[in-house]
């Protein structure tokens, strides 16, 4: 389980279980602003995926908490069938009104502070091929995409280690 860690007014913590209907609430808003024809109703109780993410003994949420609010959350685990030292970022969301507050920044810096900590080599992440604001910031934290496939997500990578 990751410290709580004080930036300033900001603690970045790991999720509670009781949190998951607000981490729930915050990725829609983040998630809604990617697409312009409204988020596809693929039927997904978002409440209950997030219960189990946060109740897996082999995933970690983190989420930045500012007055008592979530406003940032991000989980991560080693990927079905992966190697050990390969971490995939699942979620990332900031809180739309929270955009360019430095937040997500303090965050992935908690999240990649974590993976170097576990001896992480490599991370990995699929973002929206549309999300043109969320692949610019990865890429400010020094993720590379691979060759895109032309479908609706980008793959994209950030070495934690020398190889």
């Amino acid at each position: 389980m990751i410290n709580d860690r004080v930036k300033g007014t900001r603690v970045i913590r790991t999720a509670l279980p009781a949190e998951v209907e607000d981490i729930a609430r915050l990725h829609a808003r983040a998630r809604a602003t990617y697409y312009p024809e409204g988020v596809p109703d693929d039927g997904t109780d978002w409440v209950a995926a997030w219960r189990r993410v946060v109740a897996r003994s082999d995933a970690q949420v983190l989420c930045a908490v500012e007055q008592g609010r979530i406003v940032a959350v991000a989980s991560f685990r080693t990927p079905e069938g992966g190697p050990a030292e390969t971490v995939k970022l699942y979620q990332f969301h900031v809180d739309p009104d929270r955009w360019r507050s430095g937040l997500g920044t303090v965050l992935h810096a908690a999240c990649v502070e974590h993976w170097r900590a576990e001896a992480r080599r490599t991370a990995s992440l699929d973002v929206h091929a549309d999300n043109e604001r969320a692949q610019a910031f990865y890429r400010r934290q020094g993720w590379v995409a691979e060759p895109s496939d032309g479908g609706h997500h980008l793959e994209m990578r950030l070495l934690l280690a020398g190889e």
